[in-house]
């Protein structure tokens, strides 16, 4: 398996060995575009691998902060309490650069800068960029991913 990012298009598509698409699932990234220095809340490029699978286990919607379960479950009037809160929900696939220099070590380092595939609530409009940097998707289609992401799957994120 594999992952491929399209950005202009906002997609994700999971890829078999050969490259044939399996699924292709709507999705947000970056508000502030691509780049992959710390501290620009943008969504990195280039060759990344699935480093974490974290969540397995825990209900849809459950809400994660610093990848940890917090016990609380999404709802429309949680949200609504915490209207600023950057919701990271139902699973996460942390993400590792692959290429020293560019999206690994140093100040571009993906895994350093918490860069992950995760859930987000049902509301949230996909298809435009508007995350801090992650790739967010629809909880149902990251479910279906999670259970065919491995860790160790490659995952392209291309411009």
């Amino acid at each position: 398996m594999k992952i491929s990012i399209h950005i202009p298009t906002q997609t994700l598509e999971l890829l078999d060995d050969s490259g044939k698409s399996l699924r292709r699932y709507p999705v947000s990234t970056g508000a502030n575009g691509v780049g992959e220095e710390n501290g620009s809340f943008c969504t990195p490029r280039g060759k990344h691998i699935i480093r974490a699978r974290i969540g397995a286990g825990q209900p849809e919607n459950a809400v994660f902060v610093k990848r940890r379960p917090t016990g609380e479950v999404y709802t429309a009037e949680l949200g609504m309490q915490q209207p600023g809160r950057d919701w990271i929900l139902t699973r996460i696939l942390w993400l590792s650069g692959k290429e020293t220099g560019y999206n690994r070590s140093g100040s571009c380092d993906t895994m350093r800068r918490y860069i992950y595939i995760h859930g987000t609530p049902d509301g949230t409009e996909l298809g435009r960029p508007g995350s801090r940097g992650c790739v967010r998707m629809r909880n149902r289609d990251l479910l279906e991913l999670f259970d065919e992401a491995e860790v160790g799957t490659e995952v392209l994120i291309v411009v």
